[in-house]
């Protein structure tokens, strides 16, 4: 949260991610928000990006060796896209470990899935760079945290992104198509963060989606859809 707090906890989050740094200022680096330091995490973000996809992409090769190319990129972009990123970010707790200004906390910023996504790739890249560019180090922290999702995805309807899942699923029940409204931009233009509002007769109620662009906030916002379609669903079965 504030600088001194976060770093105070930094052992902790080093337990919960699985690796101890040698030189914590790589990884104070990744959990900085460019509101609290003019160091912070958006270089190493740019290197964690490649180096996650590098490692999902050959994961998926190994363990999907009759799957063609056009389905081991939907399975790629299903596992590296920033709602999945967030939910492993949610998973460490990593709001708790973020170091912001005093107004990016106050905007809720620790929250902002944005944020917590390129903070997971900002860390991966830290540890790459703390073990000396060890590569080999930051495959194991991917497969371990990655395991249930590599694990459970496959080849097929799964990996279509929330707003085509949706599409479909309304569609295959002759139900009208959701409609998309943006109701608010905020932010820098280098960090924005769009608010949408998704409108859905089959759904009778209004759901929000946030995202650092307007796509993002769409899929934000279906994927809640979806979500809360699986529930009733689920509910009904019961």
């Amino acid at each position: 949260m504030t600088c001194g707090n976060a770093v105070d906890k930094l052992g902790g989050y080093e337990k919960i991610i699985g690796y101890a740094f040698a030189n914590r200022d790589y990884l104070i680096q990744a959990l900085t928000h460019r509101s609290a330091s003019p160091v912070h995490y958006e270089r190493l973000e740019f290197l964690g990006d490649s180096i996650l996809g590098v490692i999902i992409a050959d994961e998926l090769y190994h363990r999907f060796s009759k799957v063609g190319e056009g389905d081991l990129t939907r399975m790629r972009s299903t596992l590296v896209r920033e709602s999945t990123l967030a939910e492993i970010a949610r998973g460490f707790n990593l709001s708790e470990y973020l170091i912001m200004g005093p107004g990016e906390l106050k905007s809720g910023g620790f929250r902002r899935e944005s944020i917590l996504a390129d903070v997971v790739e900002a860390t991966l890249a830290a540890v790459y760079l703390d073990s000396g560019r060890n590569f080999e180090k930051v495959r194991e922290l991917v497969q371990t945290w990655f395991a249930e999702k590599l694990r459970t995805v496959h080849p097929g309807f799964d990996q279509k992104d929330p707003k085509t899942q949706l599409q479909e699923y309304l569609q295959g029940r002759h139900q009208s198509l959701p409609v998309y409204r943006v109701v608010s931009i905020t932010g820098e233009d280098h960090n924005q963060q769009f608010t949408v509002n998704l409108e859905c007769t089959f759904i009778k109620e209004t759901l929000v989606g946030y995202g650092s662009t307007r796509r993002g906030a769409e899929q934000n916002a279906a994927q809640k859809a979806l979500d809360l379609i699986h529930a009733r669903r689920a509910g009904a079965k019961d």
